[in-house]
């Protein structure tokens, strides 16, 4: 497979995972927002201003908003071209990244691409939101479904598939990470929380259903929302598909059948790397984890998703161009300072020889150069 085909179906499925999950935060947190009465502005933008931090954007959104309010942070992460991660933005080029494969793709998958970028570039788009944005969200959320359910149905599980896997389940893990580092704040620096009080309890029961593990969360532990147990789900279940580490597991599948290395090995630092995480959350507790601190785990967490994903780049889209010819060429180079090498060495007899014609030569010349001057005629006539 062509490196440009891989970097562009793995970054569409980075785009479309991306969108729904901006998606999911913005929508929940409007939904928490309505739970909780009497808040001020100041109180407002504790809820929002996270949020934008929580995707890395903060500098960006800043130079476009003096103010972290509810209307500035949802304009930014869902409408606004200039930001690059912004739902609109995010559909676009998941869409620009599929018509650069387009023969790589089926019809149904290009036809719903396409339907949900339609979309979010009409005037619709802003009319639903106006009149609701739940709706306008649970349309992104359903056509970014509906499109890993296609993916999943209609491509051939061959190498481009493969790479859509790890596009879509990085970037999972990711935005997991991301959204538990959003209510942080509401935890003591070290160490998981003895009590919780309402408020702390929906904004952690925010959190689950940002993630769509609301109703999972409840078949494992009833009604019983506390943070411990939430980023014990969110990190470390093996089962629920949004999980840290569920996700990695299927990123480790993923990079190794593309490179064909089998379990326990590695052939290049993407597969050493993530390996290695796996381990890590295989046989991490969630006690070490609030005991090293959540807010500096989920960072060195993301630190690492990140280090996977340029070792990615670097082992299967970063190569260096090689001429056919060159290698060819090198190995004839080699090969004749080899023979110049091993040559013996001339005799004092045969060096006095070379010596003597060379200065026979340039004398015939000397004079050959002579005699054309004077008569004006050339030495060599044509």
């Amino acid at each position: 497979m062509l490196s440009r085909v891989a970097h562009s179906l793995y970054w569409m499925a980075r785009y479309i995972e991306r969108a729904e999950n901006i998606a999911r935060i913005v929508d929940v947190n409007l939904q928490l927002l309505l739970d909780l009465r009497d808040l001020d502005e100041k109180k407002l933008a504790e809820y929002w201003l996270p949020i934008v931090q929580s995707t890395g954007d903060e500098e960006s959104f800043f130079k476009l908003h003096p103010q972290a309010t509810g209307q500035a942070v949802t304009e930014f992460l869902v409408f606004q071209t200039e930001n690059p991660n912004s739902i609109v933005q995010c559909i676009c080029q998941a869409r620009e990244n599929a018509r650069m494969v387009r023969d790589q793709l089926t019809l149904e998958l290009w036809e719903e691409l396409n339907r949900l970028y339609l979309l979010v570039r009409s005037p619709q788009a802003r009319e639903i939101w106006r009149r609701s944005p739940g709706e306008f969200f649970q349309e992104i959320k359903a056509g970014s479904l509906h499109l890993i359910g296609i993916i999943n149905a209609t491509l051939v599980h061959d190498e481009g598939w493969w790479f859509i896997q790890t596009g879509q389940f990085l970037e999972r893990a990711d935005k997991t990470t991301r959204i538990l580092d959003v209510r942080y704040q509401t935890l003591p620096e070290r160490g998981a929380p003895v009590e919780i009080n309402q408020t702390i309890a929906l904004e952690w029961s925010a959190v689950l259903r940002s993630c769509s593990a609301w109703d999972a969360y409840r078949t494992i532990h009833g009604a019983n929302v506390h943070p411990r147990l939430v980023v014990e789900f969110l990190l470390l279940n093996d089962d629920f598909p949004r999980s840290v580490r569920f996700c990695v597991s299927e990123l480790n599948r993923a990079v190794r059948r593309i490179s064909g290395v089998a379990e326990g090995h590695f052939c290049n630092e993407a597969e050493k790397l993530t390996g290695r995480f796996l381990a890590e959350l295989q046989f991490s507790a969630v006690d070490d984890i609030f005991d090293r601190g959540l807010h500096q785990y989920l960072d060195e967490a993301q630190s690492k998703l990140n280090n996977i994903g340029e070792a990615l780049f670097r082992a299967y889209i970063f190569q260096p161009f090689q001429n056919p010819n060159e290698e060819h060429m090198v190995q004839q180079e080699e090969q004749q300072q080899q023979q110049f090498a091993e040559r013996p060495s001339l005799t004092r007899r045969e060096t006095v020889g070379v010596q003597a014609l060379a200065c026979s030569e340039g004398t015939l010349k000397h004079e050959l150069q002579r005699a054309g001057a004077k008569t004006g005629a050339p030495i060599f006539p044509r």
